[in-house]
Order: C-alpha cells, then sequence, then structure tokens
C-alpha cells in the first residue's frame, strides 16, 4: 500500500465526501487528507479500523505476555496440566 497515492486536500474531502466513503469501502485502502499542505488525519473505513483495533488488542495481550514470562510469572505446561487433572471438574 501506498499512502502517496491516496493524498487529497481537505477540500477534496467537503466536495466528494459520498465518492470517498464508497470507494474506501470497496478499496479498504486509507486516505491521508492534508491541510494548509500538511497531512493532518487518515480516513479509514470500518471493517479496517476494527481489524486494526483487533491486532492492537492481540498485540498487546503478546507483550503483556512475554513481560510474565520475562518476570518469571509463569507455569510449564507440565504443571498447569497436573493442576487441571488434579481438580475435580464436572
Amino acid at each position: 500500500m501506498k499512502l502517496s497515492t491516496h493524498i487529497k486536500p481537505i477540500s477534496y474531502l467537503k466536495s466528494h465526501t459520498a465518492q470517498i466513503v464508497k470507494d474506501l469501502t470497496e478499496s479498504r485502502e486509507p486516505m491521508v487528507i492534508t491541510q494548509n499542505g500538511e497531512a493532518t488525519l487518515v480516513v479509514i473505513d470500518v471493517k479496517s479500523y476494527e481489524e486494526r483495533e483487533n491486532t492492537l488488542a492481540l498485540l498487546k495481550l503478546l507483550a503483556m505476555g512475554n513481560r510474565e514470562i520475562e518476570q518469571g510469572k509463569f507455569q510449564d505446561a507440565e504443571s498447569v496440566f497436573a493442576s487441571l487433572d488434579a481438580a475435580d471438574l464436572p
């Protein structure tokens, strides 16, 4: 994905909103909006946004898990399975 091909001024956003919504929904490519020649925001479709949020949440969980492993806050698989076998589960 090349963001450089999806850069539009804010005036374009104002005058072509419906077309932008259609294009972003179909292409699922983000669009950079500029104001006074500076990039000021990125517009993406909802599905892409949700996927990015889910990916970030998963990465945060993995980072937390790695941190706990580094701090020694873990059990090996044998201990976990032994605990489960010893528990009186229905």
